[in-house]
């Protein structure tokens, strides 16, 4: 997404989705937004678990990024997932590194 995009967008997030009626119909339903919200959940963590984080749910609207040792931090969107990664973890946190990609192919 561009910026203007995302300066003139609604609060939510461009990943999240929304119940645009009309539009995306399979978003109506609020049980399959949560439902795709867990799923995008779980492969971040695939990801921040090689980091020793984990990201969970928080009330549907935010998100709580955690290390291994309790630092927290509650995240407005995927947007703020690693620029915060990396400032709890202290670390580079690059989730598309080719070391990183590779080892996770290879757990697979």
């Amino acid at each position: 997404m561009c910026a203007l995009c995302g300066v003139l967008g609604a609060e939510d997030h461009w990943s999240d989705a929304v119940a645009r009626p009309g539009r995306f119909t399979r978003n109506a339903n609020s049980l399959d937004r949560r439902r795709e919200r867990a799923k995008r959940i779980a492969l971040a963590n695939v990801v921040l678990k090689r980091f020793g984080m984990k990201l969970s749910d928080w009330q549907g609207r935010s998100y709580l990024l955690a290390t291994a040792t309790g630092k927290t931090e509650v995240i407005d969107s995927l947007a703020h997932l690693w620029p915060t990664a990396e400032q709890l973890s202290k670390r580079h946190c690059d989730p598309l590194s080719a070391t990183l990609l590779n080892d996770l192919a290879g757990s697979q």
